[in-house]
C-alpha cells in the first residue's frame, strides 16, 4: 500500500470514528467541541491549501468567513429585533446567495493580492481582515457591533422542543463533517489536477511559470476565490451552529487563531487543518478547568499564555506541526504536498510536468 493510500485510509478511519463518537459521547463534547473544531477546521483548510500548495499564506480566510455568515444572517433573518438587512428569504436561497457574495468578494480582493508575494501578501490579507471587522462592525446597514442574532438554520437542521424550535446540534455536528470530508477530498484532488499542479508551479517558480505562458496572477486569484469558498461554506455553518454572529467573530484574535490552528496541525499538510483544530478546541475548553491551574497564575484572563507555549512546544519538538510528529513515529521523513517521491510515485516534478 503506498503512502497516499494509507493517508486516505487513515483518513476515512477517522472519519468513521467521529461518525460514531456521538452514540457514546455527551452532547456537551459533540456540541462544543467537536462541532467548533471541525468547522475551525474546514476554515483553516482553506489556509493551508493556499500555503501549502500556493506558496500563499492569506489571512484573509477569516473574513470570508464571516461575509458567507454575515450574509447568511442579513438574508434570512427577519426578526424586528435583530440588526442587518432582514430579508427574511428562504435559508437555502440565502446560503446560495451569501456564497455568490462571498465569491465576488473573494475574487476582488484576490485579483488585488495576487500580484504580491511572501510577506507583502501576508500582510496585505491582513489589512483585508482588518477592513472586514470595521466595515461589519460600523456600517450598521449589514450588521454593526452588536451582529446579527437569530440565525436559524434551515428546517433539515432543526429540532422541535417544548420551548419551540432550535438548531438540532446533532444534525448540525453531522453536516460539519460530511463538509469536511468533501472538502478534504476535493482539495486532494484538485492539487492533482492540471490547474492544481499549475499552482505548485506557481509556488515554486512564479517567474519561470509566467515565462512558459502561464497567467500567473489568474492561477493565484482562482485558487483565493476557491479557497474563499471553502472559508465561506465554514461561516455559513458557523452562523447555523451559533445562531448569532458578530463582528468579534472575524476580529484579529480569531484570525490569528486561525493561523495558531494551521500552525499546531502543520500548515503544510491539509489534514493538520482538522487535528490543529480538534488540539486547538479541546486546550480552549479544558486545560483552564485542570485543578490548582490558577494557583500558577494561569487565570482565563492569561489562558492565551498557554496557548502560546503549546504551539512552542508543538514547533520546538517538529517544525511541521503535529502532522509531522505523526509521520515521524510512522517511521516516514515530513514531506512537502508536492513530494511524489513520498508517496511512492515516480512522476517528476511539478516544474519539470509545466515544461512538458
Amino acid at each position: 500500500m503506498t503512502a497516499t493510500a494509507r493517508r486516505y485510509a487513515i483518513v476515512g478511519a477517522l472519519g468513521l470514528a467521529l461518525a460514531l463518537l456521538p452514540l457514546v459521547a455527551t452532547d456537551f463534547f459533540v456540541d462544543a467541541t467537536l462541532t467548533r473544531a471541525l468547522i475551525l477546521g474546514l476554515a483553516a483548510s482553506s489556509l493551508i491549501f493556499l500555503h501549502a500548495y500556493g506558496g500563499m499564506t492569506s489571512l484573509a480566510q477569516t473574513l470570508m468567513f464571516g461575509v458567507a455568515a454575515f450574509m447568511v444572517g442579513n438574508f434570512s433573518v427577519s426578526e424586528a429585533g435583530s440588526k442587518g438587512l432582514k430579508l427574511g428569504l428562504d435559508p437555502w436561497l440565502s446560503v446560495l446567495l451569501a456564497l455568490l457574495v462571498t465569491v465576488v468578494v473573494a475574487l476582488l480582493f484576490g485579483a488585488v493580492a495576487s500580484r504580491t508575494t511572501e510577506i507583502y501578501y501576508l500582510m496585505l490579507t491582513l489589512v483585508y481582515a482588518v477592513i472586514g471587522f470595521n466595515f461589519f462592525g460600523q456600517v450598521t446597514t449589514f450588521s454593526g457591533f452588536g451582529g446579527i442574532t437569530g440565525i436559524d438554520p434551515p428546517e433539515l437542521f432543526r429540532l422541535t422542543t417544548e420551548a419551540g424550535q432550535q438548531a438540532d446540534g446533532r444534525r448540525i455536528y453531522y453536516l460539519i463533517l460530511v463538509l469536511s470530508l468533501v472538502a478534504y477530498l476535493a482539495l486532494k484532488g484538485l492539487s492533482r489536477t492540471p490547474f492544481g499542479i499549475a499552482l505548485q508551479g506557481v509556488r515554486d517558480d512564479p517567474v519561470r511559470m509566467a515565462s512558459l505562458g502561464f497567467n500567473v496572477p489568474a492561477i493565484r486569484t482562482i485558487a483565493f476565490t476557491l479557497c474563499g469558498v471553502v472559508a465561506g461554506v465554514a461561516g455559513v455553518v458557523f452562523a447555523w451552529w451559533n445562531g448569532a454572529i458578530a463582528p468579534q467573530t472575524i476580529g484579529l484574535a480569531p484570525t490569528i487563531d486561525l493561523l495558531i490552528i494551521a500552525v499546531i496541525g502543520g500548515i503544510s499538510y491539509l489534514e493538520g487543518a482538522w487535528l490543529g483544530s480538534i488540539v486547538f478546541v479541546m486546550a480552549g475548553t479544558y486545560l483552564r478547568n485542570l485543578p490548582l491551574i490558577d494557583q500558577i497564575g494561569l487565570t482565563e484572563e492569561r489562558f492565551n499564555t498557554v496557548v502560546g507555549l503549546l504551539v512552542l512546544l508543538i514547533m520546538v519538538a517538529s517544525p511541521e506541526g503535529l502532522t509531522g510528529i505523526a509521520q515521524r513515529i510512522r517511521g516516514q521523513r515530513p514531506a512537502r504536498p508536492d513530494d511524489f517521491s513520498a508517496a511512492g510515485s515516480p512522476e517528476p516534478t511539478q516544474t519539470e510536468q509545466a515544461d512538458a
